[in-house]
């Protein structure tokens, strides 16, 4: 059997909690599971913020072609018994899938069905006289609809319409089962959670904050491979941004919820702390200063399901909590499994990619589970560079119209297509094993990802004529005479495992203790590059000739690599009572981060020393004397830059939640932190939920929360080569250094240890179930955030004395550092609608969602009494910092999507706007919205055996033409008057911000093979 993830949306107010009640498993025809979800899982040791949970009981017995079978007659022998009974007798003699309440149906008496029925008949007849309906969902998937409902005296989730009114489906694929169960046939019994409580279930109408809940058939609808790209085709108020040319920001890119930063969203892993990605996003980019989760670690095909929270949660999690949650469940199946083979390419005829997936089940005797899940990805890199317009050799006059006439003969026959700007090349290869194992009187459990990726993606084109980057030697020729690319080659590693035991008493309570280490590692590479002032080292010190230089220096180095890493420990504890629900419990974490030092050659300046060239003078007026230092495109970190440094943190949390009268459900929190370094933290969360009729509900969460800084931000030290928009609008390189703020440097300015972000939260929210086919959600939400952690502007001498001696001493041209000096407010609004209807000959589900999202930086400032408060604070942040937090994410976000299913085929049509954002980028420039339409044509061949075919950016949509901050343009002539080339820079489409990219429209097709 398959057991399949329901999806929807769901609300909920705070963490976790899972619980198993030990039964035997019986085999049936096969094997028969059948598991019954009343009570939410909690996965993860955090406050107890009470507004309930959603995942009521459901019963789920395993089908195949439910749409096919429910009219075939089928011959009945089912006695007169209890109503739960019944319907597990039914779902074994036809081998179909029924979705009902345990709790509520063992309350009913089921008549005898013996003969020839229809499906549909037979479950008509078994239920007359009882208060339930059966009924068949958009899917085929057969249900149980209750008539009536009492919203206090049973919380079970209403299943008239499972997925409209209880799970409206946030996306356009609704091929949702659950877990399902059977206390009687002793079957397995298995109480589950959604992200956000350790109480019981309630009915989605009364949880407090929105949550979608997005299922492996929704992720795997997107046709996207990525797990980032997936989330951002389906969840609205989820971003990911592409940038080019950025460094390590080009291999693992930011991800984004509500506009907000990539650290300001908490990522966990069956409901376990995940540890943020080593890199720090550096260079000008969407989340520049930031560090966050590498999203594309976790293969989707390992994924069960993602829970998306749409609302503060850091009195319930602790710190990153400011944004959202975002909690990735595995899969956790004991049995059955997939392979699964996709190839795809862009119109453009570039960015091929090989994905393979295998996911298998085991059963460990009649007691555990074991899923592992093998990927591996193959996508070569894309290319949307406009021609090299400037000159690349020496020797070129400008002519009174601008344009350039070629001197070099060579400039005539120079290769223009010189830079690689777009995606990077990358080969991943994925391993997730998730298990569980029941022993004693609770369950050991635990879980293992392990990924590796390498990547490779380029820098600037360094061409003859840059005497910087490319040194003139004796001949008078470059070193590379016809320029290089330097490519940054990038490793990044990703190991996390955890394992705990949990365990239920007999008193309603439970307690969960769990262990979880994580760890990511990224490591450069620079190659196809030179250290230019090793050149000059080799000309003048080691009196080699340039053939020889040419022949001999080093094309390849390693830069340095970085190491973070996360334990933590957590104790939770949880007990329901009559009128109200308690939890409480304990975390301690260790943060470590290291900075591991480059080769020599990758950083060393082999041709100045202490500021001052070694070499002036002895080059006759021929060549180079000094050269920039470290390898080009990439330079190294050298041990002086070297960091290992950890943090302690201990944190305390106490949740509660009652009904405050019969509709009206009040929850709230209260959580203690306390941080080696700025110190300790308290904050609390209150949320509730008002049923003003069966089918009208308000909801409403009121919370503060943090953000300490993270290991990234504390310690992160480097000099790398930064291009900027100089006043003329041209691109230059500088050497910027990034300092921690315990540095010489930092402490002589008197800059201060960073503190912690502080937020509150306020949300307001409406349910709707305008049909038992049609739901809306309706919610608005404000976060504002005092003393943001921001990186400076890049700040050059001239601005302060104490500033010039300390570059200068560093050897860097300008410095930028990590502050607390911004204030910011955030507010918007998130709109779902679902209807799941009949027509043309299938099912169709339809699906509308918004975020509409507005962030405003209300408040900038510099340390007081330090070196920086009598510079200016427009100097200190520039208005490019400020644009990056307010402007270079869309506005807005609205996804309408539709599901058809009829028979063996499966159409998904989804239409994507992102709208508009603006650049600062030594200009101005708005983006306009634009509309992406995916498609993906799903067939099954046999009962197992499916094929599919799609479009992703279907009609080969592209972000506007760039206008700012270009590079390499210009018109180049020959003697005669003939153009060589005209360009308006080789950066056609923004390199800073591409909320969809800017590669064009992707075709794929792939085949998939169950067992």
């Amino acid at each position: 059997m398959h057991i399949k993830q329901m999806l929807g949306e769901v609300a909920f107010s705070n963490v976790i909690g899972k619980k198993k009640f030990k039964k035997k498993i019986k085999n049936y025809r096969g094997i028969l599971f059948v598991s019954c979800l009343y009570k939410l899982r909690s996965n993860q040791t955090h406050l107890l913020s009470g507004l309930s949970v959603l995942a009521p009981a459901i019963f789920s017995m395993s089908v195949q072609g439910a749409t096919q079978t429910t009219q075939k007659m089928v011959q009945f022998d089912i006695q007169a018994q209890r109503a739960d009974k019944a319907l597990i007798e039914f779902a074994k003699q036809t081998e179909q899938t029924v979705v009902f309440s345990y709790e509520l149906a063992k309350k009913y008496q089921a008549n005898s069905v013996y003969g020839f029925y229809t499906q549909l008949d037979a479950l008509q007849a078994l239920l007359v006289g009882t208060e339930l309906d059966a009924v068949v969902d958009q899917n085929g998937l057969l249900s149980i609809k209750l008539k009536q409902i009492n919203r206090k005296d049973n919380n079970m989730m209403k299943l008239s319409g499972v997925s409209a009114a209880v799970l409206p489906a946030l996306l356009a694929a609704n091929s949702h089962g659950v877990n399902a169960a059977e206390d009687v046939a002793q079957e397995n019994i298995e109480k589950i959670a959604i992200v956000g409580s350790r109480v019981a279930g309630r009915s989605v109408e009364d949880l407090p904050v929105p949550v979608d809940i997005l299922s492996a058939e929704a992720l795997e609808n997107t046709g996207q491979t990525e797990v980032g790209r997936m989330l951002q085709s389906i969840a609205p108020s989820f971003n990911f941004s592409s940038s080019s040319i950025s460094d390590g920001t080009d291999a693992l890119r930011p991800a984004t919820l509500r506009g907000l930063g990539p650290d300001q969203t908490l990522v966990l892993i069956n409901g376990k702390r995940r540890h943020q990605a080593s890199i720090i996003h550096i260079n000008t980019s969407v989340g520049r200063g930031t560090a966050g989760t590498d999203m594309n670690a976790i293969p989707a095909s390992a994924i069960k399901r993602i829970e998306v929270l749409r609302d503060g949660a850091a009195a319930q999690y602790g710190s990153d909590a400011i944004a959202g949650v975002i909690n990735i469940v595995l899969k956790d199946g004991s049995e059955g499994g997939k392979a699964a083979v996709n190839y795809g390419e862009y119109s453009e005829g570039d960015g091929e990619t090989v994905n393979v997936d295998f996911n298998k089940g085991f059963a460990l005797g009649d007691s555990g589970y074991l899923n592992a899940t093998l990927n591996y990805r193959d996508r070569a890199p894309t290319n949307r560079a406009g021609l090299h317009g400037s000159c690349q050799f020496y020797g070129c006059t400008e002519l009174s119209d601008g344009t350039l006439l070629a001197g070099d003969p060579r400039e005539l026959t120079a290769d223009r297509d010189t830079f690689r700007i777009g995606d990077a090349d990358s080969q991943q290869f994925g391993l997730t094993v998730n298990t569980g194992y029941e022993l004693g009187d609770g369950e050991l459990y635990g879980f293992i990802t392990y990924s590796t990726r390498d990547n490779e993606s380029a820098a600037f084109f360094r061409h003859n004529a840059n005497a910087g980057g490319n040194p003139v030697l004796q001949d008078n020729d470059a070193t590379i005479p016809l320029g290089f690319l330097p490519k940054i080659n990038t490793t990044i590693d990703d190991i996390s495992y955890n394992f705990g035991y949990k365990t239920d008493f007999d008193n309603d309570a439970s307690l969960d203790v769990s262990y979880t280490y994580g760890e990511n590692s990224i490591d450069y590479t620079t190659s196809d590059t030179v250290n230019a002032s090793y050149a000059n080292f080799l000309r003048y010190e080691q009196g080699l000739s340039a053939a020889d230089i040419r022949n001999t220096i080093p094309r390849e180095a390693y830069a340095y690599g970085m190491e973070l890493s996360l334990q933590t420990i957590n104790i939770d504890f949880t007990q329901n009572f009559d009128d109200y629900s308690l939890a409480m419990g304990a975390e301690i974490r260790t943060d470590e981060y290291r900075i591991l030092e480059g080769s020599e050659y990758a950083y060393r300046d082999y041709d100045t020393l202490d500021g001052v060239s070694i070499y002036s003078g002895l080059s006759g007026g021929v060549g180079s004397e000094d050269a920039s230092g470290g390898t080009q495109g990439f330079g190294g970190s050298s041990p002086a830059s070297s960091v290992d440094e950890s943090r302690d943190v201990i944190s305390f949390y106490l949740d509660a939640e009652t009904y405050l009268i019969e509709d009206v459900i009040l929850s709230g929190a209260l959580r203690y932190d306390n941080y080696k370094g700025f110190g300790d933290t308290v904050n609390f969360k209150l949320a509730g939920n008002w049923a003003i009729t069966d089918d009208v509900s308000l909801r409403g969460a009121l919370s503060s929360g943090f953000r300490a800084p993270s290991m990234q931000q504390l310690y992160f030290n480097n000099i790398s080569t930064q291009f900027v928009v100089a006043e003329d609008g041209s691109l230059v390189a500088e050497e910027v250094g990034t300092f921690r703020n315990d540095s010489t440097l930092a402490q002589s300015l008197g800059i201060p240890k960073l503190k912690e972000e502080k937020s509150q939260n306020r949300s307001l929210g409406i349910v709707y179930n305008v049909t038992d086919n049609i739901n809306v959600t309706v919610d608005y939400y404000s976060i504002d955030i005092d003393d943001r952690i921001v990186i400076s502007n890049r700040l050059g001498k001239g601005l302060s004395s104490s500033l010039d001696a300390a570059l200068i001493s560093s050897g860097a041209g300008a410095g930028q550092f990590f502050l607390n000096g911004a204030d910011t407010e955030t507010s918007g609004i998130d709109f779902v609608a679902t209807w799941n209807t009949e027509g043309l000959g299938g099912t169709l589900d339809f699906t509308l969602a918004a975020n509409f999202t507005e962030t405003e930086v209300v408040s900038l400032f510099t340390p007081s009494g330090s070196g920086l408060e009598t510079v200016p604070v427009e100097d200190v942040f520039s208005d490019q910092e400020i644009s990056i937090i307010e402007e270079w994410q869309p506005e807005d976000r609205i996804n309408l999507s539709a599901l058809y299913q009829r028979g063996d085929w499966t159409v998904n049509l989804s239409l994507n706007r992102f709208g508009e954002y603006t650049v600062e980028d030594g200009g101005r420039q708005t983006y306009g919205a634009e509309i992406l339409t995916d498609v993906k044509v799903n067939y099954f061949v046999t009962e197992d055996l499916s094929v599919n075919i799609g479009a992703n950016n279907l009609f080969d949509v592209y972000p506007d033409k760039n206008t700012i901050g270009n590079s390499r343009s210009g018109t180049i002539v020959d003697a005669n008057g003939n153009t060589i080339v005209s360009s308006d820079g080789v950066f056609e489409y923004s390199r800073r911000s591409a909320p969809f990219g800017f590669n064009g429209a992707y075709y794929y097709v792939g085949a998939e093979y169950r067992f």
